[in-house]
This record gives C-alpha cells, sequence and structure tokens, in this order.
C-alpha cells in the first residue's frame, strides 16, 4: 500500500477483525496482535514499511504501559502488601531466576542470555491476570488479593532489573569490559539516590499543586499525563536509566494523589492502544526461520513456567498456612509470561546484550503459557477438582492462616451504598448516611468538591462514574445501592452502562430535576427515583399543615435533625 496512513488503516482493520477472532476464543487479544505482527511482516505478506512511524508509536506505549504500572503503586498499598504476597512473590522469582537460569544454559544459550530469558520468565501480565480475575469476580476473593499483592512484586522487580541491565550498557557483559561490576553497581547507587531524592522534592511541595490544578479539566489531566510520563521516559533514558524505568518513576511519583484512580482510568484504553503498535512491530521483526529453530527450547521452558511457577506459589502459601484450593488458585496466576517478559529482552537487545533470537525463544514461551494458562484460569475450578487429591502436600494440617484471615474479613466493613455526583444534594446524602451509620462511599469529578468532602473526614473517591474501568476500583461487589445525582440524563445513562459494564446487578436509586428526566430513567432500568423539589416541597407542604393543625403558627415545629443545614 502506498502512504503510511492506508496503512495504518491496513493495519488498525486487521488487527480488529484478529482481535475479534481471539476475543472468541476467550483469549487476550495482545497474542492476535502478535500474530498481525508476523503475518504483516516480512516473513510472510511484507505490508508493513511505516517502521520508523510505528516503532515510535510502540516506544510511546511501552513508556505509557511502565507509567500505569507506577501509577498504581500507592506508598500506602506498598505498605499492606503483606506478608504472603511479599514472601511468595520473591520466592516465585528466587526459583524462576535460579532454576532457569540453569535451565536456559542447559540449552546451550550464553549466560548473559540465559540470564535476561530467566528473569523473563519471572514476570507475570498484570493486565491479563486483572481482567481474568475480575471476568470472574474472583478479584475481591482471597487468592484474588494474594495475586494482585505478589503482582506487585513482580511490577516492582521488573523495573529494578530493567534498571539494573541498563547499568550495563554497552559492556555486553564482557568480562574483560572496563567498566568493573563495582563500578557499575556505584554508578547506579548513585543516580538512584538523585533519583530518590528528585522525586521526594517534586512528590512533596510541587506535583500536588500542578496536579490540582489540571485536575480542573478532564481533558487537561489526561494531556499532562502523558506528558509528565514521556518527559521522565526520555530524561531517564538520557540520566542512563532507561525510558522504560523514567515513565515508571513519573508514574510512581503521581501514585499517591488523589487523582490516580482518575489518570489511569483514562489512560488504560491509550495504553492497550499504543501496546497494539508494540507487538504489530515486534512480530515484524522476528523471522520464521529464527522461530523455527526455538521452538523445542520453547515448549520445554513453557512447561517449566506453566508446571513450575505453581508449584513454588502453592508450596510457599501451604508453608505459610492456607488452604490447597487457595494456594492452586493463585499459583495458577503465576502460570504465564507477561509483555513485561518480552519489553524486558526487547531493552536487552536495544542495550546490545543479547540477540534477536533471545527475543524469538521469549515471544514463543508467551504465546504458549499466556493462551494455556488462560484457559486454566478461566477453568479454574473443573482444573482443582480434579488434581485435588494430589495437592494434600501443599497443605498444612490446620490451615492458620487462612483460618485467621476469614475471622477478621467476618468483621471487615463493606461499602453498603456508594453514591455518584457530590453537589449539594449528593454531599448532603453522604453526610447523612454516614451520621445515621450506614457505610457509604462518595464519587466525583471535581477536584474542589473531593477535597472538601475529604477534610470533613468523609470516605470520597475522585474520578469518572462513566468510565468502567476507574469503576473496577470501587468496591461494587458489596455494594448493596448505587446513588447517583448527576443532573444530566446522558451522564446518568452513561453511569447505568458502565455499571453493567461493571458486573453490577444491584439496584439504583436517581435523583433528578424533572419527571421527564425520572420517566426516562425508570425506563432505563432505574427502580427508585429521588425527586429532591418535589420531595422537599411534600415535606414542607407536611410541616405547613402541621404547623395549621396545631393552632398556633407563630410556633412552627421544629424540622427535623435531617433537614437541617
Amino acid at each position: 500500500m502506498h502512504g503510511a496512513f492506508a496503512e495504518f488503516a491496513l493495519l488498525l482493520l486487521i488487527c480488529a477483525l484478529a482481535g475479534a477472532l481471539f476475543v472468541r476464543l476467550r483469549q487476550p487479544v495482545l497474542i492476535a496482535y502478535i500474530v498481525v505482527g508476523i503475518v504483516v511482516g516480512p516473513s510472510v505478506l511484507g505490508l508493513v514499511g511505516a517502521h520508523e512511524q510505528i516503532d515510535l508509536l510502540a516506544q510511546v506505549g511501552v513508556a505509557v504501559l511502565l507509567f500505569v504500572v507506577g501509577l498504581k503503586l500507592d506508598l500506602h498499598h506498598i505498605r499492606h502488601i503483606g506478608p504472603v504476597a511479599l514472601a511468595t512473590g520473591l520466592g516465585q522469582l528466587a526459583f524462576t531466576i535460579a532454576f532457569g537460569f540453569l535451565l536456559v544454559l542447559a540449552l546451550g544459550k550464553g549466560w548473559l542470555e540465559a540470564l535476561y530469558v530467566a528473569v523473563a520468565l519471572t514476570f507475570s501480565s498484570t493486565i491479563i491476570i486483572v481482567k481474568l480475575l475480575s471476568d470472574k469476580r474472583e478479584l475481591d476473593s482471597l487468592h484474588g488479593r494474594i495475586a494482585v499483592g505478589f503482582l506487585i512484586v513482580q511490577d516492582l522487580a521488573v523495573v529494578v532489573a530493567m534498571m539494573t541491565m541498563s547499568a550495563l550498557r554497552g559492556t555486553g557483559g564482557a568480562s574483560g569490559d572496563e567498566t568493573t561490576l563495582l563500578a557499575v553497581l556505584g554508578s547506579l547507587a548513585w543516580r538512584l539516590a538523585a533519583a530518590a531524592a528528585l522525586l521526594f522534592v517534586l512528590m512533596r511541595w510541587v506535583l500536588p499543586a500542578v496536579v490540582s490544578a489540571m485536575a480542573r479539566s478532564q481533558e487537561l489531566l489526561l494531556v499532562f499525563a502523558i506528558a509528565w510520563g514521556v518527559a521522565l521516559a526520555a530524561l531517564g533514558e538520557w540520566a542512563g536509566f532507561s525510558k522504560e524505568a523514567g515513565a515508571f518513576l513519573a508514574g510512581f511519583s503521581l501514585a499517591s494523589t488523589p487523582y490516580r484512580e482518575a489518570m489511569n482510568a483514562r489512560l488504560t484504553s491509550i495504553r492497550d492502544f499504543l501496546l497494539l503498535f508494540f507487538f504489530i512491530d515486534l512480530g515484524a521483526k522476528l523471522e520464521l526461520a529464527t522461530l523455527g529453530a526455538e521452538v523445542g527450547p520453547a515448549i520445554l521452558l513453557s512447561l517449566f513456567v506453566l508446571v513450575g511457577n505453581p508449584l513454588i506459589v502453592m508450596a510457599i502459601m501451604g508453608f505459610m498456612g492456607y488452604r490447597k484450593r487457595t494456594g492452586f488458585l493463585a499459583g495458577l496466576t503465576v502460570a504465564q509470561i507477561s509483555e513485561f517478559s518480552i519489553v524486558f529482552v526487547a531493552m536487552g537487545i536495544t542495550l546490545g546484550h543479547i540477540g534477536v533470537p533471545a527475543l524469538g525463544l521469549t515471544t514463543l514461551v508467551g504465546l504458549v503459557t499466556i493462551t494455556v494458562s488462560t484457559y486454566m484460569i478461566l477453568y479454574s475450578q473443573p482444573l482443582y477438582e480434579r488434581l485435588a487429591p494430589w495437592l494434600g502436600w501443599f497443605e498444612r494440617r490446620r490451615p492458620f492462616r487462612e483460618l485467621a484471615v476469614e475471622q477478621a474479613a467476618a468483621g471487615d466493613g463493606a461499602a453498603e451504598i456508594i453514591v455518584f455526583g457530590l453537589g449539594r444534594y449528593g454531599s448532603r446524602l453522604l453526610q447523612q448516611l454516614r451520621s445515621d451509620g450506614v457505610q457509604a462511599i462518595g464519587v466525583d469529578f471535581d477536584p474542589e468538591a473531593v477535597r472538601t468532602l475529604q477534610r470533613l473526614g468523609l470516605p470520597v473517591h475522585f474520578g469518572d462514574g462513566e468510565d468502567p474501568e476507574f469503576l473496577q476500583t470501587l468496591p461494587l461487589a458489596q455494594a448493596r445501592w448505587i446513588v447517583t445525582t448527576f443532573p444530566q440524563l446522558e451522564s446518568n445513562r452513561a453511569l447505568l452502562h458502565a455499571l453493567r459494564a461493571a458486573q453490577f446487578r444491584g439496584p439504583v436509586a436517581a435523583a433528578v430535576r424533572d419527571a421527564a428526566q425520572g420517566r426516562a430513567l425508570a425506563a432505563a432500568g432505574v427502580p427508585w427515583i429521588l425527586n429532591p423539589f418535589d420531595d422537599a416541597a411534600d415535606h414542607a407542604a407536611r410541616r405547613l399543615a402541621q404547623t395549621l393543625r396545631s393552632g398556633d403558627p407563630l410556633r412552627a415545629p421544629a424540622p427535623p435533625e435531617e433537614t437541617r443545614s
């Protein structure tokens, strides 16, 4: 085809069709993108000509991916990862790196290539796992929470690995290189210290005010997030780290702001779109001859990941006092490698440490493990029932820790009501619900309203209620009611659509401005319509009638406590 624009149009159309097929097969679409890249690349159809444009979008996509990872690592969450997530994450990392390294060496690879591939085998796909657990409504289950915890440990590990390997830039791993290991570690240490000091200053005194100003506009907040991530990615590369490490630090610097979830929700779709070009670019660079030579090693390493990673997770969790079922379900989430694995190995090629065959091997392992593990997670319960008689080795006689978790969970509170829209009516409703002992939380996209109510000690989230990705961050599974006070009919309809996409099946109450809006929302399935003006007028009429019946108009009854401002 002639022209980059026409080429992009064709690639997007092919990806959409291939993605639809893979979704039908219940597979992650990133596999479809890699397959499309191989098919349209020089080894098959040779349709890709705009290599520079695709490569640039791929680099931005990787930067946005690492930015979103950093954005999710709130310091408060890191402090509460928990001993089981930390022990499981570190144990699985150590096991996979050690045995994977020996296995790859036995396959005849060089030590540096073996190290890269072994490290790549340790990372599981947070995107895929969270999506699968969310679809199965298991994200808030015990094994889901533990899995998310050690996925955070893996996310931190991938960034440390990228920083460490980028510090070896240009050495190629040669033993006679002028840069000694001690010099490399010293260089990395002072650069990390400088980056930490800079981040501390920015996070403490600069970024909160800047982000608050940007949050006055949804579009501006999104543009700022992307600009900040890409800018620090470029700065990270200039400082001798890598673009990936710089983008991660950019996201981490914003992770403690109240606008974290709003930025994350809006960046998710942009991340997925840009990563499409990364996987197309990856597939287009792989030659079928290279892939064919790595099929045998890829099958062996895939079996190692599919079997070895879940076993080590089960062993650690069983030792720590969890039941074999919990360990098995959590272990399945590490039975694949991730897009980070491919990004990590691709970075090694850029640094000159390894060659393209390592990337082909890692990609094949990714294709096999992601495909197989997806079905393993989707059909985890039947799989467990078949294997349960042989899993007794992975359970203590008394799973004490899981029993303690269950007892603690029985006393935990849940958000019974979520109020969307915290204007005058919504904020008053939230305050009164909380004062009446109802476990309610509020959501609004106005940063001023959020800050005001948070200063009053109310549990308020900053985010867009019309975004299904943001709704996934809320405790919808425990909510018994949703209340919307959005003034626009279109906003309420978008919220209803987002709630259905987030698998919320409970009742919804809506505060409306007029009868027509109430009828429209009732037709859309809202069972309870609140009309603040009619309700207030009816209440005022009852008070006036009561005053007249009392015979003393000068002594009107005091308003009930809930009507006082």
